[in-house]
């Protein structure tokens, strides 16, 4: 079966081919359809919740291409913060304002000087719709990321535009920058089992 992962991230199409490489599945994303010439409509984004999000994003995509489509969100929450701070979906947008990559850090730097270290958490949802009639959604505990390290120190040399938090996250186990784990580290760090299980349950047997 050919899907097309609503993201126009190939980072995020990439690990997502490793973690479903187990089915016979076929992964496309966004940028193969723009590559093609086709317009690729522009979804608000504005839910509450990484479910909402993605539902969103699903349901658009599939009236645009007429193909089964799956779309992720996530949120961003914190074990040590007080519940008006904690950034959900709102991860880059601060008391209204979008936030750069270098704000972002500035930001997140300061709230993990102002609490301690900050024990975080990436809490995800996904939107599967094969047809009108056959759409499927979840976001539960295993499909969240281990709980990692937002640190106020940012490392040292690496930036990578659109991932400015890599830049302050650490893992638990290894006590590595997410910029210094391989690929591989990374999967590992991102557990979400969940996603095979659901691709799994909902998937016909034989598509």
């Amino acid at each position: 079966m050919k899907i097309l992962y609503g993201t126009g991230n190939p980072a995020k199409l990439a690990a997502m081919k490793r973690r479903l490489k187990k089915l016979d599945i076929e992964l496309i994303g966004l940028k193969d359809l723009k590559e093609k010439g086709l317009k690729i409509p522009e979804v608000p984004e504005n839910g509450n919740t990484p479910l909402e999000n993605a539902r969103q994003k699903a349901k658009a995509y599939y009236d645009a291409f007429g193909m089964p489509v799956f779309s992720c969100d996530s949120g961003l929450f914190f074990d040590n913060v007080p519940d008006d701070i904690q950034p959900g979906v709102h991860v880059r947008t601060v008391k209204g304002k979008y936030l750069t990559d270098e704000e972002m850090i500035a930001y997140y730097a300061g709230l993990a000087r102002q609490y301690g270290k900050l024990v975080a958490r990436y809490k995800n949802a996904i939107c599967l719709v094969l047809d009108e009639t056959h759409i499927y959604e979840a976001m539960e505990p295993s499909m969240e990321s281990e709980t990692f390290i937002i640190t106020d120190i940012p490392h040292s040399t690496i930036r990578k535009k659109g991932f400015p938090l890599d830049s302050l996250s650490i893992d638990r186990k290894t006590n590595k920058y997410y910029y210094d784990l391989s690929a591989e580290e990374l999967d590992q760090v991102a557990v979400e089992d969940g996603f095979l299980d659901f691709f799994s349950k909902n998937i016909p047997l034989g598509c």
